[in-house]
């Protein structure tokens, strides 16, 4: 897998001694700037644009993204949670399967509350009742498997053969849409707006019957609208035909396009030597602090780079996995121990999927103002936050 990301911009004139290693940094004018534009689509569209917490919830960031966005999605309770105590505007929950002992709290901590299958809302409906006899003001939605491929990796496309993923468009009877509030579908993975607009054609024959009853319809994420390159004119026409079209509100709760570009990890090199190739152990674990490497696979960049440079170095782990590789690099300054290395567009997923694996610490989080030049620690991980996780 290709990124398409990998923009230093302000990081390119970061000291990486300033701060821990480990360590992740995240650019608190360019998580501005990124949600500006995704205001702007959305002022301009005249929709509602949230925050995917299942790509970066970096909860001290959310004063930011409150400032211009109109709420967040989440994937479940806990998330559901942290939206309803660090985040402004819209909750929106879709979980693949509710415990039935969580969902009356999702109930009164959503706006909208998105279920995986027709059989699901079926069997919760007392649930929901309940719910709402209590006070609970939320919508109800269903989200929808379009059924239409457009990702380069199948695991990370909800319409690859066999998901799980919302339901089956061509199994959508007339009774299972009673009491439908809204439909949700997500169907992209860093993608431009073509996949968009293909998914959407099959879409919108499938759900034109209930136009007028839907109050909204929610359009998932895995938009790369804050990349330079998107194509954000036809975005907002797009947006506004759909609008005008379905008498709904449309909703786009993008993910990594919040914070594209907006942080990096950094590292340290441990050690070096040659096994037919040369090598470098470093405090930055793929296995541990960045699973998209291995799960993907994907290169992630590298600040400063030498373009086309000689004698790559393979760059991996401190863990026991033999494949905790993090890739090959022409490295920007000589392969020693001691020397700092960072990796570019980390701020997303690297952050929310970290885990303590054989015992390899997790980073340090720190928020930078590149306008501003402040630059504070806002969590440090210990020895105690791995063993309280345990037994």
């Amino acid at each position: 897998m290709e990124t398409r990301a990998g923009d230093p911009g302000a990081f390119a004139d970061f000291d990486l001694s300033r701060v821990d290693s480990p360590a992740f940094v995240v650019d608190a004018a360019k998580l501005r700037a990124n949600c500006r534009v995704l205001a702007d689509i959305r002022d301009a569209a005249e929709i509602k644009m949230l925050s995917a917490l299942k790509a970066f919830s970096m909860w001290s960031a959310a004063p930011i993204l409150g400032e211009y966005l109109d709420g967040v999605c989440t994937s479940g309770l806990w998330e559901a949670r942290l939206a309803s105590e660090f985040y402004d505007g819209e909750i929106s929950t879709y979980c693949a399967a509710y415990k039935p002992e969580d969902l009356e709290e999702v109930c009164r901590l959503s706006d909208h509350v998105i279920f995986n299958s027709p059989q699901q809302i079926v069997r919760a409906s007392a649930i929901l009742e309940q719910a709402r006899l209590t006070g609970g003001d939320f919508d109800v939605g269903l989200r929808i498997n379009p059924q239409v491929p457009t990702g380069e990796v199948p695991r990370y496309d909800p319409s690859s053969p066999g998901s799980r993923l919302g339901f089956p468009i061509d199994q959508l009877e007339p009774e299972m849409m009673e009491g439908i509030d809204g439909i949700h579908f997500h169907n992209l993975c860093e993608q431009d707006f073509e996949p968009l607009a293909r998914t959407w054609d099959k879409v919108f024959d499938a759900i034109e019957p209930w136009f007028g009853q839907l109050k909204w319809i929610n359009m998932g994420g895995g938009h790369h609208i804050t990349r330079a390159d998107y194509q954000r004119d036809e975005l907002i026409a797009f947006l506004r035909d759909a609008k005008d079209d379905t008498e709904a509100e449309i909703y786009l709760e993008p993910g990594e396009a919040v914070a594209l570009d907006a942080g990096i990890l950094v590292g340290t090199i441990l050690d070096t030597g040659v096994n037919e190739v040369p090598f470098a152990i470093t405090d930055i674990s793929a296995t541990c602090h960045m699973p998209d490497v291995i799960e993907a696979p994907y290169r992630p960049a590298m600040l400063g780079e030498v373009a086309g440079g000689e004698s790559p170095v393979r760059l991996g782990g401190p863990s026991c996995l033999a494949g905790d590789v993090i890739g090959d690099y022409s490295l920007p300054l000589p392969s020693e121990a001691g020397q700092r290395i960072a990796f570019l567009d980390q701020a997303h997923y690297s952050m929310v999927k970290t885990n303590t694996f054989n015992g390899v610490p997790l980073p340090g989080i720190w928020l930078w103002d590149s306008e501003t030049d402040v630059l504070d620690q806002v969590k440090s991980f210990g020895y105690e936050d791995f063993r309280n996780r345990l037994s």
